[in-house]
């Protein structure tokens, strides 16, 4: 098993942490494959074979090139060929989530990577905001989304256990990238054909506090009903 590397948390992104604390350089330092946000909680990152994609609020896709974007929370890994292999028949969202109990790993945090052909792809994209920060419920609650239809593409994300709720969202994060480069987003719902891919769990979760920040240091986490809020922003899954 492999690490799993995440910068920052959840919870401080609920307590209005959306202020850059790495830049995406620093980042792709500790994986090749991943999720996160920009600066601001500015839409929904997609990082595939080292390569960082940004998927904004008015349905764009750019390709990061800068390494010196800042980003207030991401998770990567280093895709690895002790991966299990994946050949998933036609599912939805619900399919996937179901894995956890398939190849049961319910407490451990692992990562999904699938290819194919989808029937269907229901995704949201952050609206960017400035400082002074609002809490990332009120973000999710003003998200755009984006439908599409018979799209090929790559599904990228991760299972973390409730164990670490706040620290993370506990279940499924997922982010999808059309094979063109032209939509994308947080995956809120899918309809597929058969898809292709890895399943990869974790024996290390390594979290980097961004202490140097010294809004970071100073915030108080809102902890009442943090897992209700959290689920809400994160879109029910």
């Amino acid at each position: 098993m492999s690490k799993i590397y995440q910068h920052s948390t959840l919870a401080a992104l609920m307590a209005k942490q959306m202020q850059g604390t790495t830049t995406i350089g620093e980042l792709l330092e500790h994986g090749d494959t991943g999720i996160g946000t920009l600066e601001g909680v500015d839409g929904e990152l997609i990082i595939l074979d080292g390569e960082v994609y940004h998927a904004d609020e008015f349905g764009n896709i750019n390709h990061i090139t800068d390494m010196e974007t800042k980003t207030p929370f991401a998770t990567v890994h280093f895709a690895s060929d002790a991966a299990n292999d994946l050949e998933l028949d036609p599912t939805d969202f619900a399919g996937l989530s179901d894995l956890q109990d398939q190849y049961a790993f319910k407490n451990n945090f692992a990562s999904l990577r699938l290819h194919g052909d989808f029937k269907y792809v229901y995704v949201r994209a952050a609206p960017k905001s400035e400082a002074p920060y609002p809490s990332l419920l009120q973000v999710a609650q003003k998200q755009p989304t984006f439908t599409a239809e018979n799209i090929s593409g790559t599904i990228v994300g991760y299972f973390s256990p409730k164990l670490y709720q706040g620290t993370v969202a506990a279940g499924w994060h997922l982010h999808f990238l059309s094979d063109d480069h032209q939509f994308g987003g947080h995956l809120l719902e899918t309809q597929t054909d058969a898809l292709s891919g890895t399943l990869e769990s974790f024996s290390d979760f390594q979290i980097h506090l961004p202490i140097n920040d010294e809004d970071f240091r100073d915030h108080t986490p809102v902890l009442e009903n943090l897992k209700q809020k959290i689920q809400s922003a994160e879109g029910g899954h």
